[in-house]
């Protein structure tokens, strides 16, 4: 008999054997160009973001002055409106009072001359 003995064999990378591929794919990535790009993009996104909501802000800012600015004169009308109303009260009053009844009323009697 014979002594059989098992040899294996050793395949280089690039030889050709059934059913494997013999294309090595490397693995890409961004250059360094490509990074610097997209960051700003995106910090100059972030940033139009941030200054939109700001604007927002203000303006319901504007808006808030404005009500504000409307409900001050609405007061002061009514203030006015108050002090208008009390001395109509006061006048009529004061023509219905017993002391007024009592008054003549007055007559032009002549003008003065120099």
């Amino acid at each position: 008999m014979q002594n059989q003995t098992y040899v294996t064999r050793r395949v280089p990378a690039t030889t050709f054997v059934r059913n494997r591929n013999t294309v090595r794919h490397t693995k890409r990535s961004l250059g360094s160009i490509s990074q610097i790009v997209i960051v700003s993009m995106l910090t100059l996104v972030f940033g139009l973001i941030y200054v939109a909501e700001g604007t927002k802000a203000t303006s319901f800012d504007y808006e808030i002055s404005s009500v504000e600015s409307e409900i001050t004169e609405m007061n002061a009308k009514k203030d006015d409106l108050a002090v208008e109303k009390a001395r109509l009260n006061s006048v009529a009053t004061a023509k219905n009072s017993a002391v007024a009844a009592n008054m003549e009323d007055a007559t032009v009697t002549g003008y003065a001359t120099e």
